[in-house]
């Protein structure tokens, strides 16, 4: 399987890429797109789908095909992946409808093929996360691998979207099936984050809503026990104060941490709105701001994966949390420069508002905070 990845700031700057891809004869089949909110999406669609290419498309906060790290721009991956080794599928979901819809995803795959794998992305969700994880393992008969990111919207935070050929959607969710008989598909969901202080339990939350650890308002907690000083009047200062540097991590027994953002405080009830779900009598702990650490970390489980499980790649995928780009700043481009060098594969990401994927001691599940990384292998 051959893959390429081209980028652009404009529908014009992409038709060019796109041309120049295809001069030396190769056809793509598979278009993995991440583009900014501002971008015309349709226009790109519609290059794209002249040119018989099947797309699996998110909105984003920020991209990037290397180290340099694009916002409001197009980035993409094309793929000449046999058309009978997957299958994309765009499913409009909602509230009540996250988990029915995920399962049919899982039931559809199990029908395609005897050991699929999952690459998704959601659009902006009101539910947790779990729920699309929990939905496609129902939906398949067990456990099964799913990787993907939750589409951004450049830090709006109003209405990410996920597309493909016809359809876009706020609500929509979006997944390449693969026919893993066919094609390898290996991947982590690592972060690197630093626990400190001591364990606290969350007395009162719903869904993903803190309202108190250690029976004190969340917010007050976070606020006194970080020393953060927050205008509760701006939302984005929680995101970057809180969410970025200081997220909680759900403890576990015998497996890794869960991370977990706080995207928006309520001045009212002095709670937390996170990204994912935090139930009630949850162990959590704060994180220190990241250093060098966290990603000598992330590269070092991704060299595990080369190692052990996939040696070679014809393409890689990064879905990294937009809190990483906030807290690491210049450091991220760092980040992925070196989880590039593992592969030497031609490479696609993006920042999003959380990560599905498999830890190294854990299952596939919800993640934030973290970086997903997705290599592909044509048996």
């Amino acid at each position: 399987m051959k893959a390429k990845s081209i980028k652009g700031k404009s529908v014009e700057e992409i038709t060019s890429a796109l041309a120049e891809s295809m001069a030396d004869g190769f056809k793509p089949t598979l278009a993995i797109v991440f583009l900014s909110i501002k971008q015309d999406r349709d226009a790109i669609c519609d290059i794209l789908d002249k040119e018989g290419i099947a797309i699996f498309g998110a909105t984003t906060s920020g991209e990037f095909i290397s180290k340099e790290i694009d916002e409001g721009s197009i980035v993409m991956m094309l793929l000449d992946m046999n058309p009978a080794h997957f299958k994309i599928l765009f499913l409009e979901t909602g509230d009540g409808t996250t988990l029915e819809n995920a399962k049919q995803l899982g039931t559809e795959g199990k029908k395609l093929f005897s050991n699929p794998a999952f690459i998704i992305a959601s659009g902006w969700l009101h539910t947790d996360g779990e729920r699309i994880v929990q939905g496609i393992e129902e939906g398949f008969g067990g456990e099964v691998t799913v990787f993907g990111g939750m589409a951004g919207d450049d830090l709006a935070l109003k209405g990410p979207l996920v597309f493909t050929n016809n359809e876009s959607s706020i609500k929509g969710l979006v997944a390449i099936i693969i026919d893993e008989d066919k094609v390898d598909v290996s991947g982590i969901a690592t972060c690197g984050w630093k626990a400190v202080g001591t364990t606290k339990t969350v007395t009162k939350s719903s869904g993903n809503i803190v309202y108190t650890i250690d029976d004190k308002p969340a917010l007050d907690m976070v606020m006194k026990y970080l020393g953060v000083d927050i205008d509760l009047d701006s939302g984005k200062d929680v995101v970057t104060h809180i969410g970025a540097y200081y997220p909680l991590q759900l403890e576990r027994e015998n497996v890794a941490p869960v991370m977990r953002t706080a995207m928006f405080a309520n001045k009212e009830d002095r709670s937390l709105i996170c990204a994912g779900n935090v139930p009630q009598g949850s162990k959590v702990r704060f994180s220190l701001p990241p250093d060098f650490d966290a990603i000598d970390k992330v590269v070092e489980e991704c060299t595990e994966i080369k190692n052990e499980k996939q040696e070679a790649a014809d393409a890689v995928i990064m879905f990294s949390c937009i809190s990483r780009l906030l807290s690491f700043g210049i450091m991220t481009s760092q980040e992925i420069e070196q989880v590039i060098n593992v592969w030497n594969a031609p490479f696609v990401g993006f920042f999003s508002y959380g990560e599905f994927g498999k830890s190294k001691t854990g299952k596939h599940e919800f993640h934030n905070n973290t970086c997903c990384v997705v290599a592909l292998k044509e048996k």
